[in-house]
């Protein structure tokens, strides 16, 4: 039974998808306007590997994962860099993109962006003053938060003590402090014509339209960090309810934050570390799934260095023991006691530290293992298998150079001919082969 964390109950339940064998996934992906840091690449990181383990189970899954290209920030940065908003989103989308692989991840199924929907987001808005959820002022459109009664129960934040949005500007025609954008007025940077002025949508309101054109109903889990459940998915989730009548998602899934030495790490603290100067980004990947999803993680360049040698052992075991097998082996044969144990600590809240320590338990039997053949055969196949769920499986290919070396070294041992079988050794140990 595959269970998760729900951040809406704070409970662990059984995951039950809305349709059978099929899951659909929406994670609020990045405000393209800078290189992305190794906090925000945690979510990028666990969403990846949920994905493949569901898909490891069986489930036909849908990954949808937005870019946010409309948006104050962008506007401003491009104001500084003095060019135009399109360029620079464009130039941020691409960069994303080489970050997302950098770490390990595919790329989502469907990346939509913000400007693609705009239409469909006024549509949207509209809907909601019909209905009257939501009522224009001068500064653009809110959404009327004390009409839903169920506002706040994502947070779990009562609605007379909620904290105003950090995304937003208060202003002074609201009708309550807590109600937010849906539209905001403005002629400066990106803004298109609508019923409500010339203008452009709220940060809230992108997220909830797209999920509601690309999914149109409830879907499986929506997921992000842990910043993200107010006010974003808390807003997210009040138009949903108020636009469709049902909530945007049956589970929440968050990932905690990685700090730098203790001190949130910020854009606007300037304390950030930059994926795309990582030494090591798939040492990271394995960093980062040694804790759990949500729990914090305090980086520090000596637990990074940890990791770094941690996946060098783990890659020179795994191309020692290919090397040993040969040009073919069998790749159908598996440990499925060491695939249960796996499948175990998965299943219960996606406890990937343990899964780690399995796969340190499993490289320290193929190291002491090296006569029976069949046995490092499925130890490895099922090593793989994980690793591969993981995203952390290194390409290992292994080239007829590299196995005459491999065999002229054998013999050379058995020919006790240490000159030659040193020199050999050092070819393959510089390689990484031994």
């Amino acid at each position: 039974m595959f269970e998760i964390y729900n951040t809406m109950t704070r409970k662990i339940e059984e995951f039950k998808p809305v349709k059978d064998n099929h899951v659909s996934i929406y994670v609020c992906g990045p405000t393209v306007y800078s290189y992305i840091h190794i906090g925000n690449a945690r979510p990028v990181i666990f969403f990846d590997m949920l994905k493949n383990y569901l898909t490891y189970k069986g489930y036909d899954v849908n990954y949808v994962s937005n870019i946010t290209d409309i948006d104050d920030k962008i506007i401003n940065e491009a104001k500084v860099l003095k060019v135009k908003e399109e360029e620079l989103t464009n130039k941020f989308i691409e960069e994303f993109i080489k970050d997302t692989k950098r770490i390990g991840s595919k790329l989502p199924d469907q990346m939509p962006k913000a400007t693609n929907y705009i239409s469909e987001m006024i549509d949207y808005i509209d809907d909601l003053i019909d209905k009257g959820y939501a009522y224009k002022t001068k500064s653009g459109v809110y959404f009327k938060t004390t009409k839903l009664d169920s506002y706040g129960s994502l947070s779990k934040q009562n609605k007379d003590d909620l904290e105003e949005s950090v995304r937003i500007e208060n202003k002074s025609d609201k009708l309550d402090f807590r109600d937010f954008s849906l539209w905001k007025n403005t002629e400066e940077g990106l803004s298109y014509d609508s019923p409500f002025g010339i203008g452009r949508p709220g940060w809230h309101t992108e997220c909830a339209v797209m999920n509601n054109d690309i999914f149109g109903e409830t879907i499986d889990i929506h997921g992000g960090g842990t910043d993200l459940i107010f006010p974003h998915h808390e807003n997210e989730n009040a138009q949903t309810i108020a636009h469709s009548n049902h909530g945007l998602a049956n589970y929440w899934m968050h990932v905690g934050r990685v700090d730098l030495d203790n001190i949130k790490m910020s854009k606007s603290l300037n304390n950030t570390i930059l994926v795309k100067d990582l030494k090591d980004p798939i040492s990271y990947r394995l960093l980062i799934l040694a804790h759990h999803y949500r729990n914090p993680i305090n980086y520090s360049d000596e637990l990074y260095l940890e990791f770094i040698s941690m996946y060098d052992k783990i890659i020179r075991t795994l191309k020692r023991t290919r090397l040993m097998f040969g040009s073919s082996f069998d790749q159908n044969m598996f440990d499925q006691e060491i695939l249960n144990k796996f499948e175990k600590e998965m299943d219960q809240d996606l406890n990937t530290p343990n899964v780690i320590t399995l796969i340190l338990e499993v490289i320290k039997e193929l190291n002491k293992t090296n006569s029976d053949i069949i046995k490092m055969i499925k130890l490895y196949n099922s090593l793989k298998t994980i690793l591969e769920v993981l995203g952390l499986m290194p390409e290992i290919k292994l080239e007829e150079k590299t196995l005459k070396s491999y065999m002229l070294w054998q013999q050379a041992r058995l020919d006790k001919d240490y000159a030659k079988a040193d020199l050999l050794r050092k070819e393959l140990l510089e390689e990484g082969w031994i």
